[in-house]
């Protein structure tokens, strides 16, 4: 599946102003509302009691969306694409290839796009001095894990549109999840109802996972984090592969 997928990336430069425009949009979040607001709000004090500029705080978050972003791009409508109408894997299903190596596939891809969204924001985060480069090398498995997750759950969804009207619904919860997972002010400020469902959701778990190896602050709370978001993946990649079987295979 990586080299087909390899090869459509080679066929055009289409695919590649869509990989580089996945990467710009938390960039612009990032210099727009963690360096241009983040000018009037000035420093922030965390829940440990640590203070920390603005762009510091939102910095990692906006890591986390990338690697989300990058993800969800991959394993929803490409992926959907791929299985109803241009029934790329029925061709495949016809080797002896199985759907769960189809999911794996897909998801291995999607890490390759994640990756790259993920490292070149990190980068760009060592160079405006929001991180420093050994905690970057530490934050860049945690983004990569978060692209595991959200992958996996992409795939899952895509299996049970019913057509492209249908990603109209995902895009309003993305979106939502953008907006609501601390990533732009503390959780512990929110509501106390609101504070409960908001750490109730995936991008809040990965925010705070990245951010905290982001800004040097680890801790044994990072482990529920990690473990949220492995037992994520393993959902939507087992949960993809039978509705891939039960599909196309039935």
């Amino acid at each position: 599946m990586i080299n087909r997928n390899v090869g459509a990336l080679r066929s055009g430069p289409s695919y590649w102003l869509v990989l580089v425009s996945g990467f710009f949009e938390p960039m612009l979040y990032l210099l727009s509302i963690g360096v241009g607001v983040g000018a009037l709000v000035g420093d922030l004090r965390l829940p440990g009691g640590r203070v920390v500029e603005y762009a510091v705080f939102v910095a990692p978050a906006m890591l986390a969306v990338s690697a989300m972003s990058g993800a969800l791009s991959e394993t929803t409508f490409n992926f959907f694409f791929k299985m109803r109408y241009a029934k790329t894997f029925d061709a495949v299903l016809a080797t002896p290839v199985k759907p769960f190596e189809i999911a794996l596939g897909e998801l291995a891809w999607a890490m390759v796009r994640s990756s790259v969204y993920t490292g070149a924001f990190l980068v760009v985060m060592v160079v405006l001095g929001l991180t420093r480069v050994w905690w970057a090398l530490a934050a860049f498995p945690a983004a990569l894990l978060v692209g595991l997750a959200f992958g996996g759950a992409g795939m899952a969804i895509s299996t049970l549109m019913r057509g492209r009207q249908d990603f109209d619904m995902l895009t309003t919860g993305q979106f939502a999840l953008f907006l609501f997972s601390g990533t732009f002010s503390p959780v512990h400020e929110y509501p106390p109802v609101m504070e409960v469902v908001v750490e109730l959701t995936p991008l809040y778990h990965a925010v705070e996972l990245v951010r905290a190896l982001a800004i040097g602050e680890p801790g044994w709370g990072l482990l529920g984090h990690g473990g949220y978001l492995l037992v994520m993946t393993a959902a939507g990649l087992g949960f993809a592969a039978r509705r891939i079987e039960r599909t196309l295979c039935e």
